[in-house]
C-alpha cells in the first residue's frame, strides 16, 4: 500500500476508538474534527458512519464521499470490518481504513476483510492453544500413568507426578535433561531417530532402594509437527503391578492343586504336551507313573475329610522327597491320585528304582491328629514312546497298569503290558472311570414317558441313567451297569439317580404340571443293603417329593429271599411308595408272593412285547400276564412298544399303560419339560 495515504482506526465492541495510526495529514484532519482515541462513535453524535454500521450489521461496510453524514468527511473514503471470536461469534470490535476520496478503491475493503480474517484465525488459534495447554496440564497431572515428554534432543520437558512415583525421580531434577533410566532412554532415542513406536513393553521398575518392584507397561511414540517432522517424544508408564500379581496368582491356581500346592492335572498334561512338541528326540524316553492310595476312602470315613486332607498333604510331601530331582515332576490329579513324570531317563530301571523308593517310603507310618497309621499305594508305570506317543494314551495306559496292580493285591507297582484283548482294556478303563464319573458329574438322567393309551396323556416317567464319558462319548448302560454292579459302584450311582429323579419330578410339580409318578430301578445290591429304607427316607425329605409319586422297580430275583423281601417291601410301602416288578415273566415268578409283597404294578418285559405279532407263544404269555394282573388287582404296564400293531394288541388285551419308542425314547429333562408344555397347550386349546 505504499504511496497511498491511509489512516487505521481500531474500536472496541462499543465503538470506542482504541488506536489510530497511519498518514499524519489525514490523522490531523480527523483529530481537528474531534475524532481521537477514547471517542465513542454513536449514531446520535457522529451520524451515519461505517463503524456504527459494522457494529449493527456485523458485516464489512464502505462509505465514500457524501455517503457520510458530516460534510467534513465527504472528501474521504472509509472501509470498516468487524472482528470477533469466530467459535462463539463474540464481537470484539472493528478495524477501519480511512483514505482520500480520490484514492477510493473497493479492493481496500476486500483487502481489509482478508487481513481481519487472518487476525480472527490467529485469535482463535491462540485461544484454543491456551485451552489445550490447560487441558494438557490437567490430563498430564491427573492421569494415573507416568507421563514423560521430551524435546527433539531427548531432554525432558514434561514429567508428571506419577512419573515421579514410578521412577523415583523428581521433576525438578530431570527437567531439561535426558531420561535417567538407561533402558527407557534407549527406547526414546530410537523413537526420536527413526520415528519408531513402542506399545505394551513390560518393564520392571525399582523406584527406590528397599521398595518392591513395580510392573509397568511402557509406550513410546514420536511427536510430529505440521510437516510431520519429529519434534519430540511421548512416553508413558502404566502401572499394572496389582493386575500382574493377580494374574500370576490366577495362573498359579489354574495350574496347581489348592490343597497340596503340587502341579495339577492341567499343568501335568500340558507339560507333557510341551515336552512331546519340543523336548524329546527320537532316542529319548520318559516315564509316567499313576499312583493311587489304597483304601483311602476308609481313612476319610474313619477320621473325617479334614484329616483325610491332612494325610494327602503328608503324602504329597513324601512323594516330593522321593522325586526331588530336576527331571522329576510330581502332580496331584485329584482325590487320592497322583502322577509322576520322569524325564530324560536312559532305561526302564531308573523308573523302577523310583517306584520301589516310593513303595518303600509308604512303609513308614503317617501321623494325623495324634494317631499313627499305615497306608499303602499302588502305582502304574508307562514309558514313552513304547506305551503311547501322546498324553491321552500314556495317561490311559498308566491308569490301566495301576488298576491291574489294584486287582493283583495293591501296595506295589505294575509296568504296563499291552493286552491283545481290547475289550479287556476297555473294561478296565470303564471300571476306573466309573469311580470318577460321579464326582465329575458325567452321569445324566434321561426320562422315558409312560403313556395312558386311552387318553394319550403322560402319566409318569421312568428314570434311566446315561454316562457321557469325556473321551468315549455316550457309553451304553449295557456296558457300564454290569461293571458297576460287580464292583459295588452301583450303590452310590443308584442313590444319585434316585435323588436326581425325585428332585426333577418335584421341580415339574412345582412348575404347575399335573402330578405324575417317576419310576426308578433298584439294583440287587441296593435292595440288599441294610440302610436302604433309611436312605430312601432321607431322599424323600431332601427332595420334598410326595411318596405316592415315587415308584421303585425291582426284579423278581430280588425277592428270592422271601422273608427279607417281605420286610423291606413292607417298610417301603409304609412310606407310601409304589412298588413295581420289572421285567416280569423273565425270572422267578410266584403268584402267591406277588400278593404277599403288596405289588402295585407289573411291567411286561420288552422281550415278550417285541415278538407278540410274530410269536404266538409270546402273545399268549403277554395276554396271560395282563389277565393275571387284573385278577389280582395289580396294574400292568408294557415296555418296549415300538409299532402300532403292538399297541393295538395290548389295547385289545386291556393293557392301557405303555412306554416305548412308538411314543417317545428316553429324553433329557429339558425335552420332557418342553413335551409337558406342549401337551398342556394342546389341552388348553381344546378346552377353549
Amino acid at each position: 500500500m505504499k504511496g497511498i495515504p491511509l489512516l487505521i482506526l481500531i474500536s472496541d465492541e462499543n465503538g470506542c476508538i482504541l488506536e489510530m495510526a497511519g498518514d499524519e495529514a489525514i490523522k490531523s484532519v480527523v483529530q481537528q474534527s474531534g475524532i481521537q482515541i477514547g471517542l465513542v462513535f454513536n449514531e446520535q453524535e457522529a451520524g451515519t458512519n461505517s463503524i456504527n454500521l459494522v457494529l449493527d450489521h456485523r458485516q464489512p461496510i464502505q462509505l465514500v464521499g457524501d455517503e457520510h453524514y458530516y460534510e467534513f468527511l465527504w472528501s474521504s473514503a472509509c472501509y470498516s470490518v468487524p472482528f470477533q471470536y469466530t467459535d462463539i461469534s463474540n464481537l470484539l470490535g472493528t478495524i477501519t481504513i480511512m483514505t482520500t476520496i480520490d484514492q477510493h478503491n473497493p479492493f481496500l475493503l476486500a483487502m481489509l476483510s482478508t487481513v481481519v480474517d487472518s487476525i480472527e484465525r490467529e485469535l482463535l488459534l491462540k485461544k484454543q492453544n491456551r485451552r489445550l495447554h490447560i487441558l494438557n496440564q490437567v490430563v498430564i497431572e491427573t492421569t494415573r500413568n507416568g507421563i514423560i515428554i521430551t524435546d527433539r534432543d531427548g531432554n525432558i520437558t514434561e514429567f508428571n507426578k506419577f512419573a515421579e512415583i514410578l521412577t523415583g525421580s523428581k521433576k525438578q531434577d530431570v527437567t531439561n535433561k535426558p531420561i535417567p533410566d538407561a533402558k527407557t532412554n534407549e527406547f526414546i532415542k530410537e523413537v526420536l531417530q527413526t520415528g519408531k513406536e513402542y506399545e505394551n513393553m513390560e518393564f520392571m521398575l525399582h523406584p527406590r532402594t528397599g521398595q518392591d518392584e513395580l510392573v509397568c507397561l511402557f509406550d513410546a511414540f514420536p511427536i510430529r509437527d505440521e510437516n510431520m517432522q519429529v519434534m519430540g517424544a511421548f512416553a508413558q508408564f502404566r502401572d499394572i503391578t496389582e493386575r500382574y500379581h493377580t494374574q500370576k496368582q490366577i495362573n498359579y491356581l489354574a495350574y496347581h492343586d489348592d490343597l497340596t500346592g503340587l502341579p495339577n492335572r492341567r499343568f501335568f498334561t500340558r507339560h507333557i504336551d510341551e515336552l512331546l512338541k519340543h523336548g524329546v528326540n527320537e532316542n529319548s524316553i520318559f516315564a509316567v507313573m499313576f499312583l493311587d492310595l489304597d483304601s483311602f476312602k476308609k481313612i476319610n470315613d474313619t477320621l473325617g475329610h479334614n484329616n483325610g486332607d491332612v494325610l494327602l498333604k503328608l503324602v504329597a510331601e513324601r512323594l516330593k522327597t522321593c522325586c526331588h530331582a530336576p527331571n522329576q515332576l510330581v502332580s496331584r490329579m485329584g482325590g487320592d491320585e497322583f502322577t509322576i513324570l520322569l524325564q530324560e531317563i536312559t532305561d526302564h530301571t531308573e523308573a523302577i528304582h523310583v517306584a520301589e523308593e516310593i513303595i518303600k517310603a509308604f512303609e513308614k507310618p503317617f501321623a494325623v491328629d495324634g494317631y499313627e497309621f499305615y497306608i499303602t499305594a499302588s502305582i502304574g508305570v508307562v514309558f514313552y514312546p513304547q506305551d503311547g506317543t501322546n498324553v491321552e494314551v500314556l495317561m490311559k495306559n498308566a491308569d490301566i497298569a495301576l488298576y491291574r496292580m489294584k486287582d493283583d493285591g495293591k501296595n506295589n507297582y505294575n509296568i504296563f503290558k499291552p493286552v491283545p484283548n481290547s475289550s479287556g482294556i476297555e473294561r478296565l478303563t470303564l471300571e476306573h472311570s466309573i469311580r470318577k464319573a460321579l464326582d465329575l458329574d458325567e452321569f445324566v438322567v434321561y426320562y422315558q414317558p409312560q403313556i395312558d393309551i386311552l387318553t394319550g396323556n403322560i402319566i409318569g416317567t421312568e428314570a434311566l441313567v446315561r454316562w457321557n464319558h469325556p473321551t468315549l462319548g455316550l457309553v451304553p448302560p449295557t456296558k457300564f451297569i454290569p461293571i458297576a454292579e460287580e464292583t459295588g459302584l452301583i450303590v452310590p450311582l443308584g442313590e444319585w439317580v434316585l435323588k436326581t429323579a425325585c428332585l426333577q419330578n418335584q421341580i415339574w410339580k412345582d412348575k404347575g404340571f399335573p402330578p405324575m409318578s417317576v419310576s426308578v430301578n433298584l439294583s440287587s445290591r441296593q435292595f440288599s443293603r441294610y440302610n436302604l429304607v433309611d436312605t430312601i427316607k432321607e431322599i424323600l425329605l431332601e427332595t420334598h417329593i410326595d411318596p405316592q409319586y415315587l415308584e421303585l422297580e425291582i426284579t423278581e430275583s430280588m425277592t428270592m429271599n422271601v422273608d427279607v423281601a417281605i420286610e423291606v417291601l413292607g417298610k417301603l410301602k409304609e412310606l407310601g411308595i409304589q412298588i413295581c416288578i420289572d421285567d416280569f415273566g423273565t425270572g422267578y415268578s410266584n403268584l402267591y408272593y406277588l400278593k404277599l409283597f403288596s405289588i402295585d404294578r407289573l411291567k411286561i418285559d420288552q422281550s415278550f412285547v417285541r415278538n407278540i405279532m410274530t410269536d404266538s407263544n409270546d402273545a399268549d404269555i403277554v395276554a396271560t400276564i395282563i389277565a393275571m394282573a387284573h385278577k389280582l388287582g395289580i396294574d400292568v404296564i408294557a415296555e418296549g412298544v415300538e409299532t402300532k400293531d403292538q399297541l393295538d394288541f395290548l389295547r385289545s388285551q386291556s393293557c392301557h399303560e405303555v412306554q416305548g419308542f412308538y411314543y417317545y425314547p428316553p429324553l433329557p429333562a429339558e425335552q420332557i419339560e418342553r413335551l409337558l408344555n406342549k401337551t398342556a397347550t394342546i389341552k388348553t386349546n381344546l378346552q377353549g
